[in-house]
This record gives C-alpha cells, sequence and structure tokens, in this order.
C-alpha cells in the first residue's frame, strides 16, 4: 500500500490500512499502519492457484480485496476490486483529500471492475496501423517525444459526460498492462506487450489523433477505441519493472516515422487476423520466443524495436551508463542533488553530500530509494534507477512549489 496526499502528493504517514474481501467489508483480515513513506508492511494475501492465469478458462484467476484507509485530517477512502495474483507482488496507490464538510463521510467508492481478460468488454474496432497525416509540425509532432503525462479520457470519445485524467505516461502504461494482461505471464510476453501498449499510445500521442479531431485529451479508456485504463486500480511489479526498463521504446517499421499502431485482441473470445492475440503471446513466451519474435510472429518481420528521440518533463538524460561505487562527476552530482531533495520529503532515505563522488553513502541512500519506489535493490544508478529518481524529484520539486 502506498498511501498520500491528493493536493501534493507527500506520503502520509500513520494511516490506517484495512483490507477485507469484497462483498465482506465487515470481516477485516488486516489492520496496518503506514510508515515515513506512506507504505505499509508487505503483506499476504490469498489467491486462486497460478495455473488459472495461464491458460483461458471461466474460473476467476485473482481474488478481489477492498480496502478501507483513513488518516487524521483526511477524507477516509475505500477501494473495492483490488486484484490479487499467485505469486505476484502487488502495489496499491491511494490519495487522500483533506477533510472539509463536504467529504467528512468519505468520498465515492472507488470501484475496479473486472480485468480485462476476465470481464466483457467491447473488441476493437480496427484501424489503419499507419495514419496518414500531414507531417506541419504543427498538429502532428516533428519527431517521436515521450510525454510527461497523457490526458485520459474515462470514456468512449463522443461520451461528454466522462472525466479526462492527467496521467504520467509511464503510470498510464503500467495502469493498462496491469488491466490486459496478466503479471504472472512469462517475462518475454509481458515486455512484448508493454511494447504494443507503448507503440499505440506513442501513435495518438505523435498524430495528436484525437486532437485532431476537435477533443482535448490524448487517448481514451474505452477498448473498442483505445486501451482499458482504470482508475485507481492496482499495479503489479512485474509489469512495473518492465515498464521502468524500457519506456522509451516503441515498434517501427522501415521508412515509416510514426510509432506503429499495434493492436490486439484476446485471441480467445475475440479472434483479431495480423494483430498480436495476448494469450496467444502467453503461449509463445512459455514456449521460449523473445519479445521481438512474438511480434514478429503477430505482425510480421518488418517490425522492429526504436528509441523515442525525446523523453519530456525530465531535467537530464540518462548517461549511457550505470552509476556505482567509484563513479564520480556532474551526472552523479546531479543525481545525488535530486536525491537530496527526495530525502527531504521520503525521510526514510538518508541525506547525502552533492560531493560527485558516488561512495558507500549514496549507494546506501539509492538502495532506499530503490526499495521504496519499487525497483531492484541493486544500490546502483541504472537506467531505470535514473529515470525514476528524475521523475520523483521533478514531483518533489512541484510540491515545493505548491507550498
Amino acid at each position: 500500500m502506498e498511501v498520500a496526499s491528493s493536493v501534493n502528493q507527500t506520503p502520509i504517514a500513520g494511516a490506517k490500512v484495512s483490507i477485507s474481501y469484497v462483498g465482506e467489508p465487515n470481516r477485516v483480515l488486516e489492520e496496518v499502519y503506514t510508515n515515513s513513506s506512506g507504505q505499509t508492511e508487505e503483506l499476504l494475501l490469498d489467491a486462486p492457484p497460478l495455473s488459472l492465469s495461464l491458460e483461458a478458462g471461466v474460473i476467476q484467476p485473482y481474488s478481489e480485496y477492498t480496502i478501507e484507509v483513513q488518516a487524521a485530517g483526511f477524507a477516509p477512502e475505500v477501494v473495492s476490486g483490488t486484484e490479487i495474483l499467485s505469486q505476484t507482488a502487488a502495489r496499491q496507490a491511494v490519495r487522500l483529500t483533506p477533510l472539509n464538510e463536504e467529504n467528512a463521510e468519505g468520498n465515492d467508492v472507488i470501484v475496479i471492475p473486472a480485468h480485462t481478460l476476465y470481464g466483457d468488454y467491447p473488441p476493437k474496432i480496427a484501424e489503419p496501423e499507419i495514419k496518414a497525416i500531414n507531417e506541419s509540425g504543427e498538429i502532428v509532432l516533428s519527431r517521436v517525444v515521450v510525454p510527461e503525462t497523457v490526458i485520459v479520457h474515462d470514456g468512449a470519445p463522443s461520451d461528454s459526460t466522462a472525466k479526462n485524467y492527467y496521467v504520467p505516461y509511464r503510470d498510464y502504461i503500467k495502469n493498462v498492462a496491469s488491466s490486459e494482461i496478466y503479471a504472472t505471464w512469462p517475462q518475454a510476453t509481458i515486455v512484448a506487450n508493454v511494447l504494443a501498449i507503448m507503440s499505440f499510445t506513442l501513435n495518438r500521442v505523435y498524430t495528436e489523433w484525437y486532437r485532431n479531431k476537435g477533443y482535448d485529451f490524448t487517448i481514451t479508456s474505452s477498448t473498442a477505441f483505445d486501451h482499458k485504463w482504470i482508475y485507481g486500480r492496482n499495479i503489479f511489479d512485474s509489469i512495473s519493472m518492465v515498464v521502468d526498463e524500457i519506456f522509451d521504446n516503441y515498434l517501427s517499421r522501415p521508412e515509416v516515422k510514426q510509432p506503429i499502431l499495434t493492436q490486439y485482441c484476446d485471441g480467445r473470445r475475440v479472434q483479431c487476423p495480423k494483430w498480436m492475440t495476448q494469450w496467444g503471446s502467453c503461449s509463445l513466451g512459455e514456449q521460449g520466443y523473445s519479445p521481438i519474435e512474438i511480434l514478429r510472429y503477430y505482425y510480421g518481420d518488418d517490425m522492429y524495436i526504436n528509441t523515442a528521440d525525446v523523453i519530456s518533463g525530465i531535467p537530464s538524460s540518462w548517461p549511457g551508463y550505470e552509476l556505482t561505487i567509484g563513479s564520480s562527476g556532474d551526472k552523479v552530482r546531479q543525481m545525488q542533488n535530486q536525491l537530496r531533495a527526495i530525502s527531504a520529503v521520503y525521510t526514510a532515505i538518508p541525506q547525502i553530500m552533492a560531493d560527485g563522488i558516488y561512495g558507500a553513502e549514496t549507494t546506501k541512500a539509492v538502495r532506499e530509494f530503490q526499495s521504496i519506489f519499487g525497483l531492484p535493490q541493486t544500490g546502483v544508478v541504472d537506467f531505470a534507477t535514473w529515470y525514476r529518481i528524475s521523475h520523483i524529484y521533478v514531483a518533489i520539486t512541484r510540491i515545493a512549489e505548491l507550498n
């Protein structure tokens, strides 16, 4: 569990978290409290057998829990439908709003609907994978850019009552992948599906698909048009780590500048020739196929993994090599300065000197950062850690501006 303020995203210590089965809210299974980082200890919860999520069937392969969070000075919050898969770590983030007369009894319950591989959702309406565009540089971007945020319209494009949500790009991809594939699947399968989700999303960004049609959002949460994004859902660690490692990638074809609109379907209830099928990609991963082999199996041999030209919303790009014991220089100093700012909010991270020398104290601080934010605790600043530090630093800086 991760609990923070909805106003400035600062972690909330001492929040009480109560967990029960969906449908049995009065039978509390666990009751724990958050630490200085707004997180609870790791909890072990019952889930159906692993095998159920590895083969399509009629039995729900995950268990569902209700989570109630209470903290002094904040309105209580309830999330119903948090999904737990066997042998798979998951993180549920909850944002509490400051208490006032209107929300004293709590906000509306956040209900997480069924996973797309288990529930009933409309299939994707087919589109050309490459869009005919006028590359003026005004409506359409001149190069592939990973955006800092995407605006998600939580409904069909024409639904004017649906809310728009501003979501960090990586968080959006993690949410969609957690909603559309099972985190228990082979690593190569997860990577292949994440690449397809990112390429599709970056095509929407690159072509400004919806803005070009007069809408004020980037993408929708409708499976008929885009991907299933679910407000408030939990994220699985195996998916989160993949996204952090490859979030600047997308899929391309020779002589095509734009990311490919990589469409797919489940392959069991819905068939989609020439598109990737999710259950089929699981089977190929189990057979030892690599991510690119899985993708080419469905989309053809001329599909390639490419890297975006620009990553928006970061102070500086990754240096291209890992920072570890013995590293020194401006990149180390920059990273240390960012960690110092983060440690003012996440106080479990030890304060370090920004001396440009990567020593034992910096290693300890990096390892604690990785522990808090769900990264492998290596003490080494790799690609994923560098950009997660940058992402959190930017958020912390904005908190300071708000204050």
